[in-house]
């Protein structure tokens, strides 16, 4: 997701020099003999989408080495593991593509005596749509995809996605397909999960039609154009969002009146991982309720974690803040994206590849 380049490059300083440093310290200061690491664990995940802390911990506890990667869409992470795993143990899906890679037989189904932690997740997350009983996957964290927006150069509150239509904008939308579809068709009061051509073309035509506001199709960065002045307006994640907040004042979320896409971001082992066993280990560390409070205080996303959230680890700021934890009002109104079939994928794959040759901006 999930952040700006300077958090991103603050975040590499923090884990590799915390994972690197004693490894290469120079002759003047030889560091104590370490033991060697008794294994690598490798992930697929955003950039900067997990506290830096967590990592050195797990590293720490279980005298391991992590190697981690990063995608900036679920399509490069589907991209990237449909010809076979180049050697992931621990990928980041969102809840789409889980119920995908499942059918697909891409995913290690998960041993629940592997993670007992799993006892700490609120029960809405516990036996999704998209992965029944959760065989495959564990919920990570969670939030929506609305506008973020320059309230300054706006001068007014942005609460409909037609503001995004608006020749006077100029505008981002996410290099992800079904996020960036999705939205226009909540925008012309559509299902998200159309699989009906007539609604999904209806959807492509809208975009092309107002292609001459559009900067740029964002691949995770549409909250850095926002803060670089490049865009006042842009269809992003809530936590990038609330990120780039915090060195730009001027900057807003919305989540629109005719809703907005809810998502969950899960953890799952990959078919072909090399750790299995470790993986289930990082799983579950992940899911102790101090240490998913540690992440969602870093990333600015939702918990799914109950106990954490019921034991007050989650910063009073975000827990408070309805556009990180929408009310049931809001909650209402949200969607989640599912997975559609073959024949539907293929329409949608259609109307984003002409969406591409006519507006171009990627």
């Amino acid at each position: 997701m999930k952040s700006s380049w300077r958090r991103w490059w603050a975040w590499w300083v923090a884990f590799g020099v915390a994972v690197w440093l004693p490894l290469g310290c120079g002759v003047l200061n030889t560091p104590p003999a370490q033991t060697p690491p008794a294994a690598t664990l490798s992930i697929y995940n955003w950039a900067t989408y997990i506290a830096p802390e967590a990592l050195t911990d797990f590293e720490k506890k279980f005298n391991v080495q992590i190697k981690y990667d990063t995608f900036d869409s679920p399509d490069t992470l589907y991209a990237k593991l449909k010809p076979g795993n180049p050697g992931y143990d621990v990928i980041f899906p969102s809840d789409y593509l889980v119920a995908r890679m499942i059918s697909e037989e891409m995913l290690v189904p998960l041993e629940p005596a592997q993670i007992p932690n799993q006892v700490h997740l609120e029960a809405k997350f516990r036996d999704p749509s998209y992965d029944p009983g959760n065989r495959y996957s564990m919920p990570y964290q969670w939030g929506t995809q609305g506008i973020g927006y320059n309230q300054k150069k706006i001068g007014r509150p942005i609460d409909s996605w037609q503001a995004m239509f608006d020749p006077q904008y100029r505008v981002a939308w996410q290099e992800e397909s079904r996020a960036t579809l999705g939205a226009v068709l909540i925008a012309l009061g559509l299902d998200p999960n159309t699989t009906e051509a007539r609604e999904i073309n209806r959807a492509r035509d809208w975009l092309i039609q107002h292609k001459g506001n559009i900067v740029a199709f964002a691949p995770d960065t549409g909250e850095e154009l926002l803060n670089q002045g490049e865009v006042v307006l842009t269809l992003e994640n809530s936590g990038d969002v609330f990120q780039a907040m915090a060195e730009n004042p001027d900057l807003g979320y919305s989540i629109p009146q005719e809703g907005a896409i809810l998502w969950v971001d899960n953890l799952a082992i990959p078919k072909g991982a090399p750790q299995v066993d470790l993986a289930q280990k990082f799983i579950n560390f992940l899911l102790e309720p101090q240490v998913a409070a540690q992440i969602s205080n870093y990333t600015r996303y939702a918990t799914p974690n109950r106990t954490a959230i019921q034991d007050k680890l989650i910063q009073a700021e975000d827990l408070n803040n309805p556009a990180i934890y929408p009310p049931p009002a809001v909650l209402a109104k949200l969607q989640i994206l599912r997975d559609v079939p073959p024949a539907a994928l293929k329409l949608y794959d259609a109307a984003w590849n002409e969406i591409k040759l006519r507006v171009g901006k990627g």
